[in-house]
Order: C-alpha cells, then structure tokens, then sequence
C-alpha cells in the first residue's frame, strides 16, 4: 500500500512523534513580593518546627545506662 506498517486509524500515533509544535507556551507570571515572602515564611516555619522537634525530643531518645550511677532519694542523702 503506502508503506506503512500501521493501519491508517493508527497512523497519527506514527507520525506523533515526529510533529514539532511552533507555538511557545507565555512565559510563566512572576508572583507578588508578598506571596513569595508568605512562602518563604511557611517553609521556614515548617523546617524550624522539625529542628525543633529534634532538639527537644533527642533527650528523650538516649538510652540511660543502669549500672552507671546508682539512683538514690534526696531522702536517703540528708541525714
């Protein structure tokens, strides 16, 4: 026939590949000073949230050794 390997209703998907488009697409909008701020202050936030997270739960983490320091009252130590 013509050629091709395809049949004709499948023929587009061929030829797909090969189409360049001429159109740009518009160039993308600056945001506002504001939005952007808003945005920075948000990730901020966020991040300072989980250092700070880390920072207090870190302690928590550590593992205590029993046999270190023996554990005693104030009671047993006045007196």
């Amino acid at each position: 026939m013509f050629g091709r390997r395809e049949p004709v209703p499948f023929a587009f998907v061929a030829e797909a590949d090969r189409f360049r488009s001429n159109v740009t697409p518009p160039p993308r909008e600056r945001l506002p000073v504001g939005q952007m701020a808003g945005r920075w202050l948000l990730g901020l936030t966020i991040v300072a949230g989980l250092v700070g997270s880390l920072v207090v739960g870190t302690p928590a983490l550590t593992v205590d050794k029993p046999g270190s320091q023996p554990q005693q009252s104030q009671a047993s130590q006045k007196n």
